[in-house]
């Protein structure tokens, strides 16, 4: 397949894709990138327009549509005909496709077929397919060319990551070696819509999936290393756990509650403690009362247990036992019988995107405007030379025009109207974009009328009121 030659975002060695992230890994892994690339090809447009979005996105998008793609319209078929109701759900289950195959070319399970998640289960026939995309669209080399930016966002989310696993290391005091067989991953989805974040346990890994955002996600990858660490000593624990599932009456009547908290008592205890060391790593002792409202019923026992937690010499690890054993029953039903439940969970904003930064020009551009300072500083014989050399250096049509009609407005303060008719006539003909064709006109009009062509110059002036995209001097200096 012919290479495409990328903008520099893409263009680049390929330096080396992860780095570890102290117990964890940051990373950019070819499965989800092949499985995004292929939803994005067969319609998945979700969040296309906010300006956060990756520009990588957009240049993957475009490169593969003007690739020839056999499979693509089968998959076009696949995707429509297995798309969701809301566009979370639809992102989820190609995100836990990608993390149940081991990627690229064959894309195996990494599971027995009993032991997949349902949502990829209901993506039966999809793995072939991408197979056959992967090689069609040469996938492997989009991802090879796509390394540059990974490693430029993988450097923004290194250091407040790392503080967020050393911080939790630290406070949930976690001995170096306990992760033996078991890993926590977060990975980098630059081709998914914006401010998304998927979460995964699959046996002994658990994922945290992060698609662009205006600044990094770092409270939920600590969030999510807080499940991969606290959920084990839920389930090691369970039974003692379990003894206090006598207070989850209480979660069933709170609207603003996921329902699968409402099912699974050990997932609640386990969210609820999250948020109390959430609230003590902040120095945030008000979120609580919000996490009570919204169902998580254990989140004030945690935030009061906790500073005895942190007083005495084990690790969490250690004292789970005695800190669940510590929540009294009457005493928490007492609390939670006060509490008035919101109706609805609060609503994350995200951050708005600062408003991007012009692009510094370079190459043709930046003679072109190094030619229009001249011009305005007529200092008109080295303005000329720089129009010519727009004119060597582009085969551009809309830049040549530009050059063509600054010369040509030279050419009128130095008193040659024939030569600046001929240019501007010459401008016209080079697809110019419509503010200088409409500039050329005005000018061509105004030459017709100094020489008595006075009909020939309402043609002009009327064609400058067509042009869609002529600027408003431009129409004011034609009607005139």
């Amino acid at each position: 397949m012919k290479a495409v030659v990328f903008s520099l975002l893409l263009l680049g060695s390929a330096p080396g894709l992860a780095r570890a992230v102290e117990s964890g890994q940051l990373d950019a892994s070819p499965a989800l990138f092949a499985v995004m690339a292929a939803i994005n090809a067969a319609g998945y447009d979700a969040g296309l327009q906010p300006a956060s979005n990756h520009p990588l996105r957009e240049q993957i998008r475009k490169e593969l549509a003007s690739r020839k793609i056999p499979s693509l319209e089968e998959l076009k078929q696949f995707y429509a005909s297995h798309r969701q109701k809301s566009e979370t759900a639809n992102l989820s289950q190609y995100v836990s496709f990608a993390l149940s195959v081991d990627g690229p070319p064959d894309f195996d399970f990494r599971f027995r077929a009993v032991e997949l998640p349902p949502d990829v289960v209901a993506l039966e026939g999809f793995a072939p397919l991408l197979r056959r995309f992967y090689e069609e669209a040469d996938i492997g080399s989009l991802f090879l060319r796509a390394q540059p930016a990974f490693e430029k966002d993988i450097e923004r989310y290194h250091e407040p990551v790392s503080k967020a696993v050393f911080d939790v290391n630290a406070y949930l005091r976690v001995p170096t070696g306990s992760f033996l067989g078991r890993r926590f991953q977060v990975y980098l989805d630059l081709l998914g819509a914006p401010n998304q974040i998927q979460t995964r346990s699959y046996g002994d890994d658990y994922y945290v999936v992060l698609t662009p955002s205006p600044e990094p996600q770092t409270a939920d990858v600590r969030h999510g290393y807080l499940h991969y660490l606290l959920d084990p000593l839920a389930t090691k624990f369970s039974d003692e756990v379990m003894k206090k599932r006598g207070l989850a009456d209480f979660a069933q009547g709170a609207p603003a509650l996921a329902e699968h908290y409402k099912s699974d008592f050990l997932l609640l205890a386990t969210e609820s403690l999250a948020k109390a060391v959430e609230s003590r790593l902040d120095r945030r002792p008000e979120r609580i009362a919000d996490a009570v409202r919204e169902g998580f019923i254990l989140a004030p026992f945690f935030q009061e247990e906790l500073p005895v937690y942190e007083k005495q010499p084990q690790a969490m690890r250690l004292y789970f036992p005695e800190l669940i054993a510590a929540i009294n029953l009457k005493k928490e039903e007492a609390r939670l019988a006060r509490v008035e439940f919101a109706a609805s969970a609060p609503v994350r904003h995200a951050r708005p995107a600062p408003a991007p930064r012009p692009a510094p020009l370079t190459g043709v551009e930046k003679t072109l405007e190094e030619a229009e300072d001249l011009y305005r500083n007529r200092d008109l014989e080295q303005a000329k030379e720089s129009y010519r050399r727009v004119l060597r250096e582009t085969g551009e049509k809309p830049r040549q025009a530009k050059a063509y009609y600054g010369l040509a407005r030279i050419a009128i303060l130095e008193k040659d109207p024939e030569t600046a008719e001929r240019l501007l006539e010459k401008t016209l003909e080079t697809l110019p974009e419509p503010e200088t064709r409409a500039w050329a006109h005005v000018y061509l009009g105004r030459l017709s009328d100094i020489a008595g062509q006075r009909e020939l110059a309402a043609g002009h002036y009327e064609q400058v009121l067509k042009i869609e995209g002529a600027s408003p001097a431009a129409r004011k200096a034609a009607e005139e």
